[in-house]
């Protein structure tokens, strides 16, 4: 099958993660044409400079356009794209010097019209980013859904390393205007119309992730605020397994009340789960510090994901607005 390539990178206000993404893109050993196509979506520090180093070395076209968010900017960049087969990817990434390589290897085994690889973190990451990629990934916090063979479930691709053919995209329209979920929302539609998925396990990327406390809990607080309302659109799809978080909070909650009544068995089985994740982490990354981070980032994920859950599920339930109205802060704006 003949495939060409086109990377599809939207940024906002990164010019220094689009240098070493572009960097990792130079790098490939993938021996046949691609594209590179970044879309500037209304950023204040433009990433036009940083484009420019790379033009002799990489097939590359820049566009700036005003903010509508990274569904819109995707859509954006692969309406103007020459490839057959889109590669989306965060511009916080990094890709190993095969990556390509593997994406064609395995399309070209069996092709699929959409697929989604698993992310990593780089020798180099602190010891946050590490803790981070570690309750994002491990099959003891997610389930294996980011990124396993046997994750839960049928595969959902991500956007931060997805992959979409012309014609599937075509046939979608491509991302939807909600953020987060804009990429399980494709997903759906995309089985609806009878195109399939797959992981590729081998096609990782380094996943930078520069985020803090305050910002991964917005962040996974939105995840959760999020999939109600695709539970709603994709009633289907709905599972109970996403209903975890919450269910993990308000039984910690309920173990921390036992304990003043002398009750200990619900606090000692959490303490078994935290020491099993502090293990793991050790296990995987050999540093204390970044163990301990991983019980940290549990906790904010767990938390901000199932009050998000929790708080979206509630609203959606007994209100009759539309999720737009209700939560207008996980909707951009239609160009």
């Amino acid at each position: 099958m003949d495939l060409h390539f086109s990377f599809i990178v939207p940024v906002y206000n990164r010019p220094e993660e689009i240098r070493e993404l572009l960097g990792s893109m130079a790098l490939q050993t993938y021996s046949q044409p691609f594209e590179v196509v970044i879309i500037e979506d209304g950023s204040i520090q433009s990433s036009e400079t940083v484009v420019a180093e790379f033009r002799e070395h990489l097939n590359l076209s820049y566009y700036a356009k005003s903010n509508s968010g990274p569904g819109s900017s995707r859509n954006y960049g692969m309406e103007r794209a020459n490839g057959n087969y889109f590669i989306i990817l965060d511009s916080d990434c990094i890709l190993p010097e095969s990556y390509l390589d593997k994406v064609n290897d395995s399309l070209q085994n069996q092709f699929v019209p959409c697929f989604g690889g698993p992310d990593a973190a780089h020798p180099s990451f602190n010891p946050l980013q590490k803790a981070i990629d570690y309750t994002m990934t491990s099959i003891w916090t997610t389930g294996g859904i980011r990124g396993r063979k046997k994750g839960v479930g049928k595969f959902q691709p991500r956007s931060f390393n997805m992959g979409i053919s012309k014609e599937a995209f075509e046939a979608t329209d491509g991302f939807g205007s909600i953020h987060p979920g804009e990429d399980p929302d494709l997903t759906f539609r995309l089985w609806k119309k009878g195109y399939d998925t797959k992981l590729i396990p081998e096609a990782n990327v380094y996943h930078r992730r520069r985020l803090n406390w305050n910002k991964f809990f917005t962040q996974v607080y939105k995840f959760g605020m999020a999939r109600p309302i695709l539970n709603k659109w994709h009633p289907d799809t709905s599972r109970i397994t996403y209903w975890f978080p919450a269910f993990f909070c308000i039984g910690l909650l309920a173990s921390l009340v036992l304990l003043v009544f002398g009750i200990f068995w619900g606090m000692l089985l959490y303490a078994a789960y935290f020491l099993l994740i502090f293990m793991d982490s050790l296990r995987k990354y050999g540093n204390v510090l970044t163990a301990f981070y991983s019980l940290l980032a549990v906790c904010t994920q767990f938390f901000g994901y199932g009050y998000g859950f929790l708080k979206s599920s509630f609203w959606l339930t007994f209100s009759n607005r539309r999720p737009r109205e209700l939560f207008p802060e996980l909707f951009f704006k239609t160009n």
